[in-house]
């Protein structure tokens, strides 16, 4: 059986609000394994956001644990925590979020070199990623003058620049067309399945729910299938 990327171990958030303590996770429980992608499907509100912050080490849960690739990230200085996020984990979201100032090439080049690869390395590993998305050609200009389609790919690309074992998407394809989107999943999920990564993907879209290879929701605070 291949290894766990992720376990989160009953993982436990609440948030202070006006009226109170209110708990968002409630002891949620979650593995995914190399080459794995599950689909995190729930109504806003329910703590979706919070549990990919938490995957994904942006914060810290209140109690219970957060492993990536069986390293228990407990205790860890932030330091070693942003060290593991670049080199372990890749993120895409809604919005791309590239550097406008700087081209496609290098927005995927930027995220290698701050772990230390060097420049010459991470270009052709960029190059490699941005012709695997269809984006030859493209290399040279600057996010404002690539479509949202393409944009969203160098988004991608850049998530796995790294090699990173574990992939967490917070709609990213939502802000495109339906056409678009559909072509977009398509090779997000052939890259992640090639590269062997986990991968969990929140979306309200059921179309591409269904075509991960299990869905799970959150109820009462809980990971449960869906």
């Amino acid at each position: 059986m291949s290894e766990a990327r992720l376990r989160l171990s009953s993982v436990t958030r609440s948030f202070r609000t006006e009226a109170g303590e209110l708990p968002v996770l409630r002891g949620a429980d979650l593995e995914l394994r190399a080459g794995e992608i599950v689909a995190l499907v729930a109504p806003s509100g329910t703590g979706k956001s919070t549990l990919l912050h938490l995957a994904g080490l942006l914060e810290s849960p209140d109690g219970g644990a957060v492993f990536i690739d069986g390293q228990d990230t407990s205790g860890m200085a932030d330091k070693a925590r942003t060290a593991l996020r670049g080199k372990s984990i890749g993120f895409v979201y809604q919005f791309h979020h590239l550097l406008p100032e700087f081209t496609a090439l290098e927005n995927v080049v930027l995220p290698q070199m701050a772990i230390g690869t060097p420049r010459a390395k991470a270009e052709a590993r960029a190059h490699e990623l941005l012709a695997s998305f269809g984006l030859k050609g493209r290399e040279e200009h600057r996010p404002g003058r690539l479509s949202g389609g393409e944009q969203q790919r160098v988004a991608i690309s850049r998530a796995l620049a790294n090699g990173p074992g574990l992939l967490l998407a917070d709609e990213p394809t939502g802000n495109l067309d339906v056409g678009t989107s559909d072509l977009v999943f398509g090779e997000l999920l052939a890259a992640v399945r090639n590269a062997g990564v986990a991968a969990l993907i929140a979306t309200h879209n059921p179309d591409l729910a269904s075509r991960m290879d299990r869905v799970v929701t959150l109820r009462e605070g809980r990971v449960v299938p869906a």
